[in-house]
């Protein structure tokens, strides 16, 4: 090819070039920063009342309505892109600058449409993904272009399921999660289906030690007590049954009945020690699966356990309600104290329970808050701090500030999370 003069043809197909490097930069922009946003942080942008909150909570609420369009519309400008650089080279310097010029385009391809923009989304993911908010919102919107994406989406499902059928598995508990939360946007399975699938779903993965009631938390009776002082104490509090506890090593001896206490206070037994009337208690270990603890309590027809630690020391107490209301969600009866868990503000923050376990905060926030050292919220910001925290102190995760907002002796119990704005969420990444 011989290299001829630089046309109006030339420039136009220039002006296209840099046009569509433009618009892959903002696309790759949309897709790092889209990426990153979780449901609770868009909720939470949304509420502060910035400007393009409702559309990128709208946005990230149907990620597949808005990934599938965009990746079409970015293949499709990468294409022209750079089929219109090799034709411009061609033309303008001949035929061996059509090899340079593609070389030259990967290079300015990748800094400028992939590294600057996604490095960009990284560091300021929340400005980010609030600046290209709406105008992904319009461009996935388009009608043709959601109806050419769909269509090419179900041509690769025809293709990819047409082998191996008979292996397996082919869907990982995560894509199980997925696809029951895609069912219930669709109304396929209604709110409360969805909550108990996922929540038999997670069971498998939950060990006593996630759902016991600490030690510090538990009411027992000490050994030294009289059945009066035992009755007193179960009425007060409203239990059927009580720990019996020697209040020198603080040692289990077994379990007081309240039915047995009533027995024994009627027939004029009060002043007789609460050791006569101990029935012997199940010990568990703290890692013990909750699916087989719940089955163990059934065949055994057993409706508490206690807690041991892997030395062996008493450190809470699981109940069969305990167990139920992992799958159904909290059981309230008369005598439980109904406060409230978690509690979200106007603006999108939240006060939370220290007791609340990183799980459910880790599904609340959609983070990945490791548990392995630390199972509640007051845990995580104890281990993280290294002390014990002051009120007002607080660290930041993934963009999230939790704050003590209440403090008992060594214990939180409250925690204030709250979204942090970017430029503050970068300076600390960089300490």
């Amino acid at each position: 090819m011989i290299a001829g003069e630089f046309t109006n043809l030339d420039l136009l197909m220039v002006v296209i070039i840099v046009v569509l490097l433009m618009f892959l930069s903002f696309a790759a922009v949309a897709e790092t920063s889209l990426s990153r946003m979780t449901k609770p942080r868009a909720a939470s942008l949304a509420d502060q009342g910035l400007k393009s909150g409702k559309a990128l909570k709208r946005l990230v609420e149907h990620p597949a309505r808005t990934a599938n369009p965009l990746l079409l519309t970015v293949n499709i400008c990468q294409a022209v892109q750079t089929t219109l650089t090799a034709v411009v080279a061609g033309r303008v310097l001949g035929g061996y600058a059509v090899a340079i010029g593609v070389v030259l385009n990967v290079v300015i391809f990748y800094v400028l449409a992939e590294a600057v923009p996604k490095t960009y989304a990284v560091l300021y993911p929340q400005r980010a993904a609030l600046l290209i908010a709406r105008p992904t919102a319009l461009l996935v919107g388009f009608p043709l272009l959601q109806w050419i994406s769909r269509g090419l989406i179900k041509l690769t499902n025809v293709i990819v399921r047409g082998k191996g059928l008979e292996a397996g598995p082919f869907v990982s508990e995560q894509e199980l999660l997925g696809i029951v939360e895609v069912a219930a946007e669709d109304g396929v399975v209604e709110h409360e289906e969805r909550e108990l699938i996922e929540s038999i779903i997670e069971f498998g993965d939950t060990v006593a030690r996630e759902i016991m009631v600490p030690r510090p938390d538990l009411i027992v009776v000490e050994h030294t007590a009289t059945v009066t002082a035992a009755l007193d104490i179960a009425l007060e509090h409203g239990f059927s049954r009580l720990p019996v506890v020697n209040s020198d090593d603080d040692d289990v001896l077994g379990l007081a009945f309240i039915k047995d206490l009533m027995l024994t206070e009627r027939d004029g037994g009060g002043d007789h020690p609460v050791t006569d009337l101990i029935r012997p208690v199940e010990f568990v270990p703290e890692n013990k699966p909750v699916n087989r603890l719940m089955r163990e309590m059934q065949a055994g027809k057993f409706h508490l356990a206690l807690v041991a630690d892997e030395y062996g020391a008493f450190c809470g107490l699981v109940t069969l309600e305990d167990c139920l209301e992992e799958l159904v969600g909290e059981i309230v009866d008369e005598h439980d104290d109904e406060e409230t868990e978690v509690h979200r503000f106007a603006d999108g923050n939240y006060l939370v329970d220290g007791g609340m376990s990183i799980g459910d905060l880790n599904d609340l926030l959609d983070l990945s808050i490791p548990d392995e050292d630390w199972d509640t919220v007051g845990g995580f910001l104890f281990g993280t701090l290294e002390h014990v925290p002051n009120v007002g102190e607080s660290i930041v995760y993934d963009g999230w500030r939790f704050n003590a907002a209440e403090v008992e002796g060594r214990r939180v119990r409250r925690v204030k999370v709250t979204l942090e704005p970017d430029s503050v969420r970068h300076a600390e990444l960089n300490e």
